[in-house]
Parts: C-alpha cells; structure tokens; sequence
C-alpha cells in the first residue's frame, strides 16, 4: 500500500490534506516541553508520523509512532532524555501529524520524509545515490545494450542495481566479449555501410549491415540476458555442446567463435568477484555497519542473479551515542525507500524492530522479503567480508575528516565565525561576451565536496549577461529567495564569492533586502596581482581587506574551493556553448519533431534551403501539411 494512501493530517488549527496549515500561519507563543504539551491534548492513539520544528520552520527531526498520543507525551518528561534530544525539545516551536493506518504505513513515510526533509537529529543517510543498471534496448530491430541511471523510461529490460559505474562497465565489456551485442546509438546504426571496427576487434557481430541475421542475433541477446540471469551455468554447457556439434561437423569458425564466447564467460567466473559469488542464495543484499569515533559506514554488497555485482559504501548521520543496530535499522528504512528490494538482506546486527522492517520492507515490494542476522556458514562468512571493507572506509574516511576538520577549524577563525562550517557555498559566473551567461555554485563541508549539491543557474536578465555585479545578484537573488521559501533546503553557513569589493556590496544588497545577511558568512576573495594565485585579498563586511601567507594551510583549502566553483562554472558554460553550436535551425519549429525533420533535410539538403522555400515546397514533403508548412515559412520570415 502507498503510504501516501489514507493518511490524515493533523495540525494546531485542524487543517486537512486538502487545506494543510502553512507553519508560518501558526502564531508561535512558547518552546520545548509546554509547547509540546498543547499537541498531546489533540493527539489520537493512533499510529502515525510527526514533525518537530524550531520558530524559523525549520525540521527538527521527523519520528514514526505506533501511539502518536503516548509517543508525543514522552516528550514532555524533559529531565528524562540525554542532552542531545534536550536541546531538540528545547528549539521546538511547532509539530505536525500524519495520522496512518498501520505502523508500518508509518515507518515508510517516515523514512521518505526523512530523505526529502533531511532533519537535523535524524539518522541521515547523506550520500544517497542512484544506482547504475544495464538496459537491454528493446525499441530497435537490434537490440542495444548500455548503461542506465535514472527514471527507467526507455523500453527494454533493466538489470541491477549495481553498486558503481565500474562494475556496470566490466559486465558491459564481457558481455560484448562473450556475445558481441552493438553498443553503438541508433543513429550511428543506421548510416553504417560497412561493419565499424568494434566487429574487426570480435566485440560486435555487425547487425548493421547484415553481417549477422537479425534473428541470429536476437539468439545472441537471449543468450547475454540468460548470463544477466545467473543462468550462466546452464548456457556455458549448451555452448559447449554447440562448439562440440560445429567441430564435429567442420565448422571450424563456428567452433573458434563458441570458444572464445566460452572463454569470456570463464574469465568473469574466476575474476576477484566471480571467488565470492554466493552459492546459497541468488538475489540478496549484504549490509554490515561498523562505527568508531561517532562515525559510521555502513558497507552494501549487491548480489544480483548469483553473481556479485559490487558494493558501495555508506556513512550516514547520526549522534555519537546512537548505537550501530539503530543506525542500521534507519539505514536500511531509506536505503530501499526509492530503490528495487532484493528477495534477502543480511545484516550483521539484530535490528530493534527487525518485524516491522520486514513487514514495511515485503508491503513496498509486494512480496516476502527475508531481513536476517546470518551466525554461520557462508552468508556469514559474506558479512565478514562487507564488515573488513565497512572497518577500512571508515579509517580512511576518518583520516582525512580529521584532516578536513583542522582546515575548518582554521577557516572558522580566519572569518571569526561562532563554529566551523558545515556547509561553505562558492559562487561564481561565466560567460562569452555576454552570450551563453550562467551562474554557478559548488558546495563542500566537513566530508569534502559535495557535487551532488552543485546548481547552475541560467541568467535570465538580457541587460546583465555582460554585469559581473548583476549577474551575481540575480544568482544569489534567486538562490536566497528559494532557501527563504523552502524550509526543507539547507542554509549555508559561509558563502564565498569570486570578486572583490564591488562584488561583496552587490551581494551584500540582495542579502540585506531579503533580510538573511545576518544568517550567514559573507565573504569575497579576489584574485592577486596579474592573478597570481597564492596572494588573494579576502573582503568582508565590517573588516578591512586582508591577505594570508602563501603557505597557509586555510589559503590553500580556499583556492581549491575557489577554483572548483571556476572549474564547475565554466565547464558547464562550454557545454551549453558546445550544445548551442551543434543545434539545427529546425529544431524549434512548432510541430517539426525528429521524424518530420529528417525529412524536409532529405528533401530540400540544408536547413538553409528550407528556410528559403516557399510554402507550396514546403507542403511537397511527405507528413507536412499545408497549415505546417505555413507554420514553418513563418517561422523564418
């Protein structure tokens, strides 16, 4: 069941799903456990979700309940909680509900409002990503094999998740090995005239241009999705009985290409993740935690189909006196949130509520999912595996939080600022005389940077695409804006800017009108003489400007963030100029798709040659009607 499904909210005013109550029309009078206790007397015994916010809207921390009354009412028992939840019920100004039907309706959103909300005092799975799949196209004649990530839109079947780009690429490269499929896009296929030199290399079989039957290669698809199947075993020896038939019979070519497909498949069997290929279970995932120093990785294995299809490691959020089983527990509630469940999931800790994780876990699936603590035998011997690679991340990652931690700390007395920052935002701007004019910001904190944080802006003021000064205004205008809008983004606590004074007091203008100056950090670094990198001049309101020494370790860390908000910002300023350049006349044209542009290039060779033919021409074309071709003349008159 969607856990969206029969839930009714319940706020101060009574507001409903239909009519929910803004936050900010609620007139804060108290904070902590009074305010609390105003909710309790409303609240029903019912399972549910609830929010906890500060006086700025902000999401404390987001809670599941199996009594909302009971659960919320232990809240105001304020001398029982350690320090940590003492401060959380201390800065709650407002709370909302969300009554559900069962627990575990509650527990998945729960977990979603978590990933979407990000509270602070909640376990957060912070580096979530998407996953790369393989794609088996099935909206061509020949069938095409890629890597995919993202919305799975494209006809065709989809295996994975696999755990990175690597894994995805080192089965893609046996799979043309072994059955020499086409990589290429369709439109490279079809101007083939003769095989390319992926065939000469034996790693495609040439559909093109007829080399192989269709339907022979369709085989050669099936064959590839029995291997994507765990079915290898079973093909390997239909193979060797093809090769066998073929040698018998002459057919020494056809037995020399069976042999190098057998082979290919041997080679992924005995590679380093073909030794731990499990033999006791075929789709499952293994999850061991392992924390030190208030820090945590949690290590995922994924086993697809009985092969091993990599891992990836995981360092969620949380408090240091949370314990390695309840940060687990929250891990996995968001892990499986947006993704494909496998059948069984090893953990090397018994859950708190092993249960009703199962249960949540097998209602979003639709099916029996297996959650497990494995004491023996090979799934164990997995997770002691998945727990070695958790131990060694996590000492890497340490080491060099340690060593970003210092950097911070240095940062935070450069600037005079109450605590090191969590979140340093780096703006900066790109242009080509004004055309192709973006803005962009970089992001990074205590866990290095954060590019699944970076944005680009598209600069939108004609008058402004040659303004430095204007362009940055209209970025931090319309970044600030949002943030003052959305209580669900997370605010900057110091912002660099790529400029000097002029700069700083443009920015500063936009920050004051929206009245947010007094929330952050603001900065400017300018470059040194002749640009000489090593002597910046650093701005700030109320200081004089002023320098570092060239050694400083801060300077340092401050260039590489200034130069990867300059690497970002025009890197991506090409790519659209690169873009803009390669774009066809046509192709904003009302009504002209791909299919009906081809054809008026087909017909008339140029996009020049149609934009100079008369209606009349234009309406001999096949598919274009007379009020089309109307529409195309007067597109370019």
């Amino acid at each position: 069941m969607n856990p969206h499904e029969s839930v009714t909210p319940v706020t101060e005013l009574g507001a409903t799903a239909e009519q929910p109550t803004r936050l900010s029309d609620i007139r804060v009078r108290k904070t902590g456990p009074e305010r609390i206790k105003q909710y309790v007397r409303r609240l029903p015994n019912k399972p549910g979700v609830y929010r906890m916010t500060d006086e700025h809207g902000t999401v404390l921390y987001v809670g599941k309940a199996k009594d909302l009354k009971k659960r919320v009412t232990a809240y105001t028992s304020y001398d029982r909680h350690p320090t940590r939840l003492r401060r959380m019920i201390r800065a709650t100004a407002n709370m909302e509900f969300v009554v559900t039907e069962s627990e575990v309706e509650a527990l998945l959103l729960e977990a979603q409002l978590i990933k979407r909300l990000k509270p602070r005092y909640n376990i957060l799975l912070r580096d979530d990503k998407s996953f790369p799949y393989i794609l088996v196209r099935k909206d061509h004649e020949a069938a095409q094999v890629v890597k995919h990530r993202g919305a799975k839109k494209i006809k065709g079947d989809y295996y994975g998740p696999f755990a990175s780009a690597g894994a995805v690429n080192r089965t893609l490269d046996t799979l043309q090995r072994a059955f020499r499929l086409r990589n290429c896009s369709d439109s490279i296929y079809e101007s083939r005239t003769r095989p390319c030199l992926q065939y000469q290399i034996k790693r495609c079989s040439a559909p093109c241009t007829g080399v192989i039957p269709i339907e022979e290669y369709d085989t050669l698809v099936e064959d590839a999705e029995d291997f994507l199947k765990g079915r290898s075993d079973s093909l390997a020896k239909r193979l060797q009985a093809e090769m066998e038939a073929a040698s018998k019979e002459m057919r020494f070519e056809k037995a020399g290409e069976l042999r190098d497909r057998l082979r290919a498949l041997a080679k992924i069997n005995n590679s380093n993740l073909g030794k731990i290929n499990p033999q006791t279970f075929s789709d499952g995932d293994v999850i061991a935690i392992h924390s030190a120093g208030g820090q945590s990785c949690v290590q995922v294995f994924f086993f697809r189909a009985g092969q091993n299809w990599g891992n990836s490691a995981h360092f969620p959020r949380h408090e240091k006196d949370q314990n390695e089983a309840e940060v687990l527990e929250a891990f996995i509630a968001q892990f499986y949130s947006d993704k494909p469940i496998p059948k069984s999931i090893f953990v090397n800790h018994d859950l708190p509520h092993i249960e009703l994780v199962r249960e949540a876990l097998s209602e979003r699936a639709d099916r029996t999912i297996e959650v497990a603590k494995p004491l023996r035998g090979e799934k164990k011997k997995l997770l002691d595996t998945a727990y070695r690679n958790a131990q060694e991340a996590l000492g890497r990652r340490m080491a060099e939080t340690k060593n970003q931690a210092k950097l911070l700390e240095e940062v935070r007395e450069l600037f005079g600022m109450e605590a090191p920052p969590q979140r340093i935002e780096v703006y900066d701007n790109s242009h080509n005389q004004g055309s192709h004019a973006i803005g962009a910001f970089i992001v990074a904190g205590p866990e290095g940077m954060r590019k699944r944080d970076y944005r680009t802006f598209n600069i939108k003021g004609e008058d402004i695409r040659n303004d430095d000064f204007g362009m940055m205004r209209e970025v931090l205008e319309r970044r600030f804006s949002r943030l003052v809008k959305d209580d669900t983004l997370e605010w900057p606590d110091l912002v660099l800017i790529d400029g000097g004074k002029g700069q700083l007091s443009a920015v500063t203008g936009v920050l004051e009108e929206l009245g947010v100056l007094g929330r952050i950090t603001l900065v400017a670094i300018a470059k040194g003489p002749d640009r000489n990198a090593g002597r910046e001049t650093f701005y700030m309101n109320g200081r004089d400007p002023f320098t570092l020494p060239p050694r400083n370790p801060a300077m340092y860390y401050l260039q590489r963030l200034r130069d990867e908000a300059h690497r970002f910002a025009i890197g991506t300023h090409r790519a659209r100029r690169k873009k803009n350049m390669k774009s066809n006349p046509l192709d904003g044209i009302p009504g002209v798709g791909p299919g009906r542009k081809r054809a008026l290039l087909a017909h008339f060779g140029s996009a020049k040659a149609v934009k100079g033919a008369a209606v009349s021409q234009l309406s001999s074309v096949e598919g274009v009607s007379q009020k089309l071709a109307q529409t195309i003349h007067d597109y370019f008159h």
